[in-house]
């Protein structure tokens, strides 16, 4: 397994990272400790998980993915063999994170404290790797969605104050390095210019979602500036919450599926991304290659990827994630995703 430097950090993790997210709903703590084993046995170096998780976000669930994360370390022993990056929760009203009573989640000092304590507690370590804000302490349009105008009013944390608050923490020796993650542009260049005038911790990494069908990475500005100030992309849903797969083709809908469990999965079924997704399907059947492989290899070659981040719910799964990274990328490939893209921009940002 290739391995990659983050940023301007002194962090080499894996070209795959390991996602975490459904540990603690669909599988269970077996299963996750299973997933690590194999991982960690394939050279993968580099876990992502986040205050969060599991997903679907909910009360009753909050926090499991990083406890199951933590029994894993205390049973083996093997805490210094993993890169592990863990997230804070930016704004939003899933206050049952937090202990003391809030109106939003935020990235006010008082909360990150609370936040990166508790994270420390359940992964049963002293130390994160890359700490990262999971989306902006400010209103922005996320996940597919678009932010009203009235929401530019919406008071938040001053980009120094954040890195400020975080600071506490680095000097202290509880976060290494920092990430961002869902971020715009402007928020990526306001956190690197306070970063520079002030002497403050430096964000080393954007983990946004990024994948055949949402390529707004590069066509919407935040490519350039990741790339000329070493931020290094970390990409999630590279196979589009398991559309690129072709399992939810024709309307199916696997028993066990996310689909089937939650029916969170909208932003990849509108018309333009359907057409889309189906036309990347046909691909890989004139290209005889499994469309798993081909989504997660596309983004594997993307020179501004730092790791691509995997998630899988069977060991099945996990082991075919895993092998795309082996696939060879070839010039007919590079050539004809790049003609669907151009026919259909990024369908479901």
């Amino acid at each position: 397994m290739e391995m990659r430097k983050l940023g301007r950090t002194d962090l080499m993790v894996s070209a795959c990272c390991l996602g975490t997210m459904t540990w603690g709903q669909q599988n269970t703590e077996a299963e996750g400790h299973a997933q690590m084993d194999y991982a960690l046995g394939r050279d993968i170096n580099f876990w992502d998980t986040a205050e969060m998780y599991s997903v679907p976000p909910k009360a009753e669930t909050q926090g499991s993915t990083e406890r199951i994360i933590g029994s894993w370390f205390a049973k083996t022993g093997r805490r210094n063999e993993v890169i592990l990056a863990t997230k804070i929760a930016g704004l939003s009203k899933m206050i049952w994170t937090r202990d003391n009573k809030v109106d939003w989640t935020r990235h006010t000092k008082a909360q990150i404290d609370e936040a990166v304590e508790k994270s420390l507690e359940r992964l049963q370590t002293d130390y994160i790797d890359l700490y990262q804000l999971h989306w902006p302490d400010r209103p922005v349009g996320l996940f597919g969605g678009k932010m009203d105008s009235k929401a530019y009013a919406h008071a938040y944390e001053k980009f120094e104050d954040i890195l400020a608050h975080l600071d506490t923490h680095i000097k202290a020796g509880r976060i290494r390095h920092l990430g961002l993650s869902n971020e715009t542009p402007f928020g990526v260049m306001r956190f690197i210019a306070e970063s520079e005038a002030k002497g403050l911790p430096r964000m080393a990494t954007i983990q946004n979602a990024y994948n055949l069908v949402n390529r707004q990475f590069e066509d919407g500005g935040l490519e350039e500036c990741c790339v000329r100030e070493d931020v290094s992309l970390l990409a999630y849903s590279p196979l589009g919450q398991g559309y690129l797969t072709g399992k939810y083709r024709n309307g199916a809908v696997p028993k066990g599926s996310r689909k089937e469990l939650f029916d969170r999965l909208q932003r990849y079924e509108n018309g333009p991304g359907s057409r889309a997704i189906e036309s990347y399907l046909v691909l890989t059947e004139k290209l005889g290659v499994d469309p798993s492989k081909l989504a997660i290899k596309f983004c594997d070659t993307r020179h501004f990827m730092g790791s691509t981040i995997i998630g899988a719910t069977s060991m099945e799964q996990l082991k075919i994630c895993i092998d795309a990274f082996d696939l060879e990328w070839t010039d007919e490939m590079e050539t004809e995703v790049n003609r669907l893209h151009l026919e259909q921009p990024s369908p479901c940002p």
